[in-house]
């Protein structure tokens, strides 16, 4: 039985999923989240490509901009969404079931965690997994440059000046902090959010839905198509920007392997090759295409890590996690502290950045994670997407980011310190035995990685833009799967990364005053539904 069958009328809605929707050419969307928001990103594309110049210095102007403005935000926010999400786990409000008293998961939690992972970093974790230590061990190691009374370098904290191993750990700290707890808190709220309002207040799994408690019978008029049209615009930017970092080392890695370059061409040509294959995974469905996909994601990353585990510095690895994970927690609140900062190149380039990001990434993953979630208490939805994940994100990062930098330390490898980011990881492995199936099976879990995170984020775009039908005609997922890849081309074209994420940010930052409303009705709603079970 539902928690919908006996609530409190005042609690929900009559509101029925799809009933501001039109059929229009065998579409069926709704009006007018899926017309504003897709002729604005049509409008978006056809003037980028237009003013390509002038739109290549706009966003080399607007990431800087907006990460320096509202860096103390931004860090704040991600602070609240950790302190709420921890909250969760000890209050009794953990004890909620999403779904009601009855409801059971839908998937084991192997499929569970594979597609949690899958959507939620995973192109991220092999672009940075050796590039962002290796960045912060650089500066680190440089120490604290200070030019006219103001930091110029770009340091985590204060650094550690020629001190190899505290650098190590400074470095290991920061990464860890900006791929732990925080962004799987943000991915977490949300998710909750959407799947608590959608599963036991039956309300579309959208958004909008999620401000109920603050907006009343209001949420299905402007107000509500503002925030759905917001989250088609953050999810597309914030999953166009890890497109554009999948096929940049994507294609380093095979240029690496075969030597076929790494022109524009070649990105254009591989994002459309992904993004057809990506197609076919959208026809098959979420069961057979997302899920098996994200299975076989899981099955890769566990070898490759398993390779560098067994083949690298073994020791250094196990005794690093430790070390690293002592680290993480001793820095947590200096690198979490939004006001007085020194390091402000690291603050606004790497921190402010990365939350931006994960908010604009946080309707894609969130509403994901929600669509797979039914069943499982508020406890254990928190601790299996906060907790566990940061776990395994340390692991990760001590293995890959720990065995780069001792190649650095003890074997004074100095090409995979000074090559570029994307072909990092490559240059690593060109230290192991058997590089050419270590390196091809690198490329094999980007382009699968990107394969789901182009399907997953259809499957959401989809939902949003059909009103919360979770089951509407498939047709619309391929015009999403196919503008997901078109607006990473046309901003890898038109200013490179930087554009990419001068985009992520653009809308992570407005983004994030939505989400802290979101805690405080999803608070709200919790709270409600506490005391209906008390009196039932």
């Amino acid at each position: 039985m539902s928690d919908t069958d006996s609530i409190d009328p005042e609690l929900t809605s009559d509101f029925e999923v799809g009933q501001d929707n039109v059929q229009v050419l065998g579409l069926d969307v709704h009006n007018p989240v899926f017309f504003v928001s897709s002729v604005i990103i049509v409008a978006f594309v056809i003037l980028t490509l237009i003013f390509g110049e002038a739109s290549s210095t706009f966003f080399n102007w607007l990431r800087p901009a907006l990460t320096d403005t509202f860096d103390w935000p931004l860090l704040m926010a991600g602070n609240i969404f950790v302190l709420f999400g921890l909250a969760l786990i000890v209050t009794p409000l953990g004890n909620i079931r999403l779904g009601g008293v009855d409801a059971r998961p839908d998937y084991s939690y192997l499929g569970w965690f594979a597609m949690l992972f899958a959507a939620g970093m995973g192109i991220g974790l092999m672009f940075f997994g050796v590039s962002e230590p290796l960045s912060h061990y650089a500066s680190s190691f440089g120490g604290a440059v200070v030019e006219n009374g103001v930091r110029t370098d770009w340091a985590p904290l204060a650094g550690a000046a020629d001190d190899p191993e505290a650098a190590r750990l400074n470095a290991m700290a920061a990464t860890i902090f900006h791929w732990g707890l925080h962004p799987w808190a943000i991915y977490a709220i949300v998710a909750l959010a959407l799947a608590f309002f959608s599963y036991n207040r039956g309300l579309p799994l959208t958004l909008r839905s999620a401000f109920y408690p603050l907006l009343g019978e209001r949420v299905w008029g402007l107000p509500g198509h503002i925030i759905d049209t917001m989250a088609v615009f953050a999810t597309l930017f914030g999953l166009a920007t890890s497109l554009g970092f999948g096929a940049e080392q994507a294609m380093a890695g095979l240029d690496f392997l075969f030597g076929l370059g790494v022109a524009d061409t070649a990105k254009v040509i591989l994002i459309l090759l992904i993004t057809a294959v990506a197609l076919v995974s959208v026809v098959a469905g979420l069961d057979a295409g997302v899920k098996r996909l994200s299975e076989i994601n899981m099955l890769l990353a566990f070898v490759l890590l398993g390779f560098v585990l067994v083949l690298g510095p073994t020791a250094v690895i196990v005794s690093g996690f430790f070390e690293n994970t002592v680290a993480y927690a001793q820095n947590l609140l200096p690198l979490s502290n939004p006001f007085g900062r020194e390091d402000t190149n690291f603050m606004h380039g790497w921190t402010a950045f990365y939350w931006a990001w994960w908010i604009s990434w946080s309707p894609f993953v969130g509403m994901f994670i929600a669509r797979v979630s039914r069943g499982r208490t508020v406890r254990e939805f928190i601790t299996c997407v906060i907790l566990v994940p940061t776990v395994v994100c340390i692991i990760w990062m001590s293995t890959f980011g720990g065995s780069a930098i001792d190649q650095v330390i003890n074997q004074g490898n100095e090409a995979v310190a000074n090559s570029d980011q994307a072909v990092m990881l490559f240059e690593m492995l060109k230290s192991y035995p058997l590089t050419q199936i270590a390196s091809f099976i690198g490329i094999v879990l980007v382009i699968v990685f990107f394969v789901t995170s182009s399907d997953s984020g259809s499957l959401v775009i989809d939902t949003i833009t059909a009103g919360g039908k979770v089951d509407a005609p498939v047709a619309q997922r391929v015009f999403w799967a196919t503008f997901e890849g078109i607006v990473a081309i046309v901003l890898l074209i038109g200013g490179g990364l930087g554009a990419l994420q001068a985009a992520a940010v653009a809308t992570g930052v407005p983004f994030a005053a939505l989400l802290l409303l979101m805690i405080w009705s999803t608070y709200k709603g919790l709270m409600q539904e506490r005391e209906m079970l008390k009196n039932k």
